[in-house]
């Protein structure tokens, strides 16, 4: 392991979450983990970079670098644990641009949710800019939410910065092992992943937002 690499805990807990990457028009639809490039639109609210600015420019490629493990963590009620559910929205907006540039009366657009669920984030990699994050999440400069403004942390995003994989594990999951979560792992290697995601971030500017496909594997907990 590199002497300089280190592991951010992140922890997304809302009553709505929307981790969109293949919506289109008025449909706009969730998946069921957490996306690359939300992460990165997290950090980059937190540190204060405008869309399609110098800094964002700056600042994407870098944590494209980073690996992403995303854990599924089951919530429990008084009983029972909570089912994690779809939650679709019928929307209306007014008064909004169409691809002309005229101003349309109401639009209607279907936008999903995800109810009841919990995730832990691990990023790993370079220790400076994982200790920038860090620090900007802890006093993050704009607001932060789970994909999308309806959907606002019920818990601190920032749950520590280790130089441990495991230690960044206890932070997000305690004593349990890791193998009896569903997670989902970036691969360094196309061979070894199983499916690829087009949410990793080059630019979220209005004018030019683009993505780039993420390799990575889905693994099933352990019985």
């Amino acid at each position: 392991m590199s002497a300089n690499k280190r592991f951010l805990a992140l922890r997304l807990e809302g009553p709505l979450q929307s981790w969109g990457f293949d919506s289109q028009y008025n449909r706009r639809n969730t998946g069921l983990m957490p996306t690359k490039s939300a992460i990165a639109g997290i950090c980059c609210a937190a540190l204060g970079y405008s869309r399609g600015s110098d800094d964002e420019s700056k600042f994407l490629p870098t944590f494209a670098t980073l690996q992403m493990t995303s854990i599924a963590i089951p919530r429990r009620g008084t009983k029972k644990e909570l089912p994690v559910r779809r939650l679709q929205d019928y929307h209306t907006v007014q008064n909004t641009k169409t691809a002309e540039g005229r101003i349309k009366g109401t639009h209607i657009t279907h936008r999903q949710y995800l109810t009841d669920a919990a995730f832990g984030v691990l990023l790993e990699g370079d220790g400076m800019l994982l200790g920038k994050i860090a620090a900007a999440l802890g006093e993050p400069k704009w607001g932060i939410w789970l994909g999308r403004k309806a959907c606002i942390p019920s818990a601190p995003v920032l749950a520590g910065l280790t130089d441990s994989r495991d230690n960044a594990f206890r932070l997000l999951i305690g004593e349990k092992p890791i193998e009896s979560f569903v997670r989902q792992v970036d691969v360094e290697h196309f061979a070894e992943g199983r499916d690829s995601l087009p949410d990793t971030a080059i630019s979220f500017g209005v004018e030019r937002r683009m993505y780039s496909p993420r390799r990575l594997r889905i693994l099933q907990p352990k019985k």
